[in-house]
């Protein structure tokens, strides 16, 4: 295939394979999966306690924590935004508007290998982080629907690295066969 994508191209062969309708499914999931999370934080980095109690009093974050809590949410979903590179035209070939490598193929096995790396990574991150899931003995909450939205905005996360893993060995099934 000489051009990326032809003029009556659907947008879904690159390399001369479709890609799976699941594995765009899984890799647009992983982005929806993380943002819960990163709405939750950014309310406690602006001042809101979020229903947090420190020693009975609400819990605020000093300058440095606000800082870090943004920077955290918005790398999470950058990073988290890049699976669907392994379902998009740029995750297999520079976009032409690169200066010096613009319309040169990635070669897929690094990419394997990178996403397959982040996915074991995530799931030790979130095996350590949720080991004591949902019962957070450090925490205490003002009130049970605090905790419940805590919760719900931090379980989908458990769903980051399956999803992750699933898309890779999709995108590996499609670049990666002879």
């Amino acid at each position: 295939m000489t051009a990326l994508l032809t003029p009556t191209s659907t947008g879904t062969e690159r390399d001369g394979r479709p890609v799976p309708r699941w594995a765009n499914r899984a890799a647009h999931l992983v982005t929806l999966a993380v943002l819960p999370s990163g709405l939750w934080r950014l309310p406690l980095a602006f001042g809101a306690s979020m229903g947090m109690l420190e020693t009975g009093t609400p819990v605020h974050v000093g300058t440095g924590e606000s800082v870090y809590i943004v920077c955290l949410s918005i790398v999470a979903e950058a990073v988290a935004l890049l699976t669907l590179g392994l379902v998009r035209p740029w995750g297999e070939r520079v976009p032409a508007w690169i200066p010096l490598l613009g319309g040169r193929r990635i070669p897929p096995r690094p990419v394997v290998a990178t996403a397959a790396m982040g996915a074991l990574f995530l799931a030790l991150i979130w095996g350590f982080a949720f080991r004591n899931f949902p019962t957070l003995p450090d925490v205490e909450w003002s009130h049970d629907g605090w905790y419940a939205l805590f919760l719900a905005c931090y379980t989908p996360l458990l769903l980051w690295a399956p999803l992750l893993a699933a898309v890779t060995y999709g995108y590996y099934r499609r670049r990666c066969r002879d």
